[in-house]
């Protein structure tokens, strides 16, 4: 027996702005009956976990022990500058001068993500 993967939940101030950031991430629909101002919601990927949103009094205050990596269609570098188009803000930058690496962002309630390189930069340096 195992157990399936059903969501990753995610602690935030604001539930459906928060889902609404990662929804133009991932381009992913939220979950039709949410709306402004619920204390839960969710982005709803055609594969893979739901995103689930969980709207709770405190703010973050520390690193996260748990996080998201997003592996764009795009090159790396233009998917960070997109990202950053959407409200998230450079955190590290882990990237070598050979390509490899990765850029961690943070969304617009402080939550650390990595964005990796895109199956196109991988094979540029074929690693």
């Amino acid at each position: 027996m195992v157990s399936v993967l059903q969501n990753v939940a995610i602690d935030c101030v604001d539930a459906y702005e928060l889902a609404r950031f990662w929804s133009g991430v991932t381009g992913c629909p939220l979950h039709p009956e949410d709306g402004p101002g619920d204390p839960e919601t969710q982005v709803l990927p055609a594969e893979g976990p739901v995103l689930h949103f969980n709207q709770v009094p405190e703010a973050k205050t520390i690193k996260n022990r748990i996080h998201l990596c997003v592996r764009p269609e795009t090159s790396r570098d233009q998917e960070v500058e997109r990202l950053m188009g959407l409200g998230a803000t450079f955190v590290a930058d882990h990237r070598n001068p050979d390509g490899s690496g990765w850029a961690v962002l943070a969304d617009p309630e402080g939550n650390e993500f990595c964005v990796l390189r895109s199956e196109s930069d991988r094979a540029v340096t074929n690693s």
